[in-house]
C-alpha cells in the first residue's frame, strides 16, 4: 500500500481561489436524483473561464479539458462552489486546475467532488490565437 499516493489524496482545503458558487436544484437531476454530470462541467468550464479571462486580459476560449474526476456525487440542495488554479501560463494559453467542492444542504464540511484541467486560448476578434496580456489586435 502507497502511504504516500493515500496522504496526498487527502485533502480538506480547496485548491486555489473561489471562482463561482451556486445551488444545485431538482432540474438539474438524473433520474437517479443526483445532479448530471454535464451540469458540473458547465459551472467548471464557466468558472475557469472568468479567472483566465481575468489573466488574459482578453477573450478566451476552451481548447481542451483533461483529467476530469467525478469522485462523489453531488445533490440537489448542494452549495457547490467551484475553485480555480493556474497551473501552467504560456504565450497565448493558461491551464487551470478546476476543483469542485459542495457544502450537503448549504452546511456542514466542504466535500470535493470533481475536479479537471481546462486549458483556455487567448483569441481576438477574428477568433485568432493572441498573446495573453491584452496585447490581441483590437479594433480602432
Amino acid at each position: 500500500m502507497n502511504h504516500a499516493v493515500q496522504k496526498r489524496d487527502i485533502v480538506d482545503e480547496p485548491r486555489g481561489a473561489l471562482a463561482s458558487r451556486t445551488l444545485a436544484m431538482p432540474a438539474n437531476t438524473n433520474p437517479r436524483g443526483d445532479i448530471f454530470g454535464g451540469w458540473i462541467m458547465a459551472l467548471m468550464d464557466a468558472a475557469a473561464s472568468m479567472t483566465a479571462a481575468s489573466h488574459a486580459q482578453d477573450s478566451v476560449v476552451t481548447v481542451a479539458v483533461s483529467n476530469i474526476a467525478f469522485l462523489q456525487p453531488v445533490q440537489a440542495g448542494d452549495a457547490v462552489c467551484c475553485y480555480t488554479d493556474p497551473i501552467r501560463i504560456g504565450r497565448t494559453s493558461i491551464t487551470l486546475n478546476v476543483e469542485v467542492w459542495v457544502l450537503r444542504q448549504g452546511r456542514g464540511t466542504r466535500l470535493k467532488v470533481t475536479e479537471a484541467e481546462f486549458v483556455f486560448v487567448a483569441v481576438n476578434e477574428n477568433g485568432r490565437p493572441c498573446p495573453l496580456g491584452g496585447t490581441g489586435e483590437r479594433p480602432s
